[in-house]
């Protein structure tokens, strides 16, 4: 049971973090800690087999910050999410005005005028005054963070569907759009 239990623990945890560090939405988080879960028993199983009080004490712990975790990402936040799908659906097919999640907005590919992916999207920054969008943050190149460039969009030249963000450039014409630094955020966009 010990070998077993060495050998899943490790597993469990490093496909956890994988899926929770990927960021890949709600339910895959919250997934994710259930694999944490997983692999937390199998650390208790290893510190009761060999004496390791403080692998028990550290994976007791850490089985309460996975159930916060399991609660968290597959209860309260997967239902908002699940709120915002429906109100998109049900807009996209009514005579109201569509609307579009902010909360998707992170990690949203952005397509160019000829249908190539031009980049993926970091955030929206809004303003306080009336509301209204006053700019998204679009990431491009780079690895890894590495090598990557910002650039600042007005809402003007972006447009919202219910299939993604669009805009009207390429990636000649994006070069050209005012880049802002990553710790460095413009308060307006001009």
């Amino acid at each position: 049971m010990e070998t077993i239990a060495g050998w899943i623990a490790p597993a469990a945890t490093m496909i956890a973090a994988i899926m929770t560090a990927s960021n890949l939405g709600a339910r895959v988080t919250g997934w994710g800690f259930v694999v944490f879960s997983i692999g937390s028993v199998g650390w208790v199983i290893v510190a009761i087999a060999s004496g390791q009080q403080n692998l028990l004490w550290t994976n007791g712990f850490l089985a309460i910050v996975n159930a916060l975790g399991i609660w968290r990402w597959l209860g309260r936040q997967a239902r908002y999410e699940q709120g915002s799908k429906v109100a998109e659906t049900r807009s996209s097919e009514r005579r109201v005005p569509t609307l579009f999640s902010a909360a998707s907005l992170p990690g949203r590919k952005l397509v160019g005028a000829h249908g190539e992916t031009l980049g993926e999207l970091v955030d929206g920054m809004f303003r306080c005054s009336d509301g209204r969008l006053a700019y998204i943050v679009l990431r491009t190149g780079g690895v890894a963070g590495v090598g990557e460039r910002l650039h600042a969009l007005k809402p003007e030249e972006v447009v919202f569907t219910e299939d993604g963000v669009r805009c009207g450039l390429d990636a000649e014409a994006l070069a050209g759009i005012r880049q802002v630094e990553a710790t460095q955020w413009p308060e307006a966009v001009a």
